[in-house]
């Protein structure tokens, strides 16, 4: 029974400039190795082809040394590896397709599409049908040629493709690249591999979207996994396991501190987070002086533990109590300015005087500790 392994948008080379340099190139550098995790698994579950469905390079700039440790990562898994361009890495007539067959840099058994065409496996008992991107948008759907498309009797029809399903997507990505739902049957495939939905989506019995193989997005959308596909016969359903990959699992939290017991279990949930956590974190609600000072300490070791915590305080009000005050000894002038900030803590000046309220408590505390 043929067994395919589907995977797609790879993004190899892909820049994330909003986290720390430090975390970026880690990130970054996860999608190389988890490129050689999917050869390695390839090779364990023996499959009789691993299929790419597009977007393997985030952008055609990507440098002469990327495109080299791209292949190089296929090594672990000696069968044939079919690729296509999607939308970011299109076979244009100059492209990073074209530089990487300068370079000598793909494998023999590495088959990169570069225009629509049938490759057959025999031995395997698989054709593949490939619809590659020769340009970044087209509104003509590209496996049209697929319904007409002869192979040899006998031999398992698969579909390999990169685009957006019409009317089972979001709306704001259905009209470029389009491919027809009903693709599958009017085409006779016994499996449709899709690219350019980066979560793991289903759409029919036949075909589906494996989504990006490392997440990258803080989306609870089935990311960060590859799809082995069992192809019991030619016409038969197939049966589509998802097998994990991801590295890095990207979580993002809302939170409502209101009363202390909010805070515990904020607290506790940090504690408890993994190295491999990727968080994204945004608290609302309201604060004293001495729960911040733990909420700041708190997240300053998660920091240190996750591979990236990013959190967002602008809407949590810092409300010091009586004991706050009375703590960092602020009498007189200090105790009606320290009021005064907790007031205007809303509309245009919000930002400001929090961000004043923490600075001139950390003074006052500052300055308390340093007293004999």
């Amino acid at each position: 029974m043929p067994k395919i392994l589907h995977t797609a948008d790879w993004q190899i080379g892909r820049q994330y400039g909003r986290f720390a340099p430090e975390d970026a190139a880690v990130l970054a550098d996860a999608r190389l190795s988890t490129i050689e995790r999917i050869a390695s698994l390839a090779a364990r579950t023996a499959v009789d082809a691993v299929l790419v469905a597009g977007d393997v390079f985030d952008t055609q700039t990507v440098s002469d040394r990327t495109i080299r440790r791209l292949f190089n990562a296929l090594q672990a898994y000696s069968g044939p590896w079919v690729l296509i361009p999607g939308n970011h890495d299109a076979a244009l007539a100059e492209s990073v397709w074209r530089r990487a067959q300068r370079l000598s840099a793909i494998p023999p058994n590495a088959h990169v599409m570069l225009q629509a065409d049938i490759l057959e496996f025999p031995e395997q008992g698989l054709a593949i049908l490939a619809a590659p991107l020769t340009q970044r948008q087209t509104y003509q759907d590209t496996t049209d040629w697929f319904d007409a498309a002869q192979t040899t009797p006998g031999l398992l029809r698969i579909g390999l493709a990169h685009g957006s399903i019409q009317g089972l997507l979001a709306d704001d990505i259905d009209s470029s690249n389009p491919i027809a739902a009903d693709r599958a049957r009017r085409a006779r495939l016994d499996y449709l591999a899709l690219g350019d939905w980066h979560g793991l989506k289903q759409i029919d019995a036949h075909t589906w979207y494996s989504g990006t193989p490392e997440q990258e997005r803080f989306k609870d959308n089935g990311a960060g996994q590859v799809l082995l596909v069992d192809l019991p016969a030619v016409g038969v359903k197939p049966t589509v396991t998802p097998h994990t990959t991801t590295q890095y699992h990207w979580q993002h939290w809302t939170a409502t501190l209101t009363v202390a017991s909010d805070l515990d279990q904020l607290l506790l949930r940090l504690q408890q987070t993994p190295a491999h956590a990727v968080l994204d974190l945004h608290l609302t609600g309201q604060i004293d002086l001495h729960d911040e000072q733990r909420l700041r300490q708190a997240l300053s070791i998660a920091q240190g533990r996750c591979r990236s915590l990013q959190y967002d305080l602008t809407d949590l009000r810092l409300v010091p109590t009586a004991e706050d005050i009375a703590a960092l000894r602020a009498d007189g002038y200090l105790g009606e300015v320290i009021a005064d900030l907790r007031d205007r803590q809303s509309g245009d000046e919000a930002d400001t005087a929090r961000d004043a309220l923490i600075i001139l408590s950390r003074l006052l505390r500052a300055q308390r500790e340093a007293q004999p």
